[in-house]
C-alpha cells in the first residue's frame, strides 16, 4: 500500500519558479518510476516529466529547458522544479509511482497540488 502526497503548488505570477514535492509513505519507491502529470480544465492529463529507477529523465516538449524532475530515494520523494513559468502552465499536478514507465499511468496518483500561473 502506497501513499503519494504532493506539496508545493500556489498562485504565482509569469516568470516565477515553483518546486513541488512528492513523498510516498507505505513502501519505499527506490525501485519504482515516477513522474509528473498535469491536467489542466476541459484537458486530457498530460506527463510533464518522469525519471526512472536509476535517474533516467524525460520531459514534455512543452516544459523542456524549464522544468526539472529528480528523486531522493533517501527521502522517498521526488520533485519538480518549474521555471519560468507561463500562464499555459496552470493545471492540477499529480505525482504517480509505478512500476515501470510503459505503465506509469496506471500505477499509485496522489491527489494532486494546484499551480496556477496569472498575472
Amino acid at each position: 500500500q502506497i501513499q503519494l502526497t504532493e506539496s508545493g503548488g500556489g498562485l504565482v505570477r509569469p516568470g516565477d519558479s515553483l518546486r513541488l514535492s512528492c513523498t510516498a509513505s507505505g513502501r519505499t519507491i527506490n525501485d519504482d518510476a515516477m513522474g509528473w502529470y498535469r491536467q489542466a480544465p476541459g484537458k486530457r492529463h498530460e506527463l510533464v516529466a518522469s525519471i526512472t529507477y536509476s535517474g533516467l529523465t524525460d520531459y514534455a516538449d512543452s516544459v523542456l529547458g524549464r522544468f526539472y524532475i529528480s528523486r531522493d530515494n533517501a527521502k522517498n520523494s521526488m520533485y519538480l522544479q518549474m521555471n519560468s513559468l507561463k500562464p499555459e502552465d496552470t493545471a492540477v499536478y499529480y505525482c504517480v509511482v509505478g512500476a515501470r514507465l510503459a505503465t506509469l499511468q496506471y500505477g499509485s496518483w496522489g491527489q494532486g497540488t494546484q499551480v496556477t500561473v496569472s498575472s
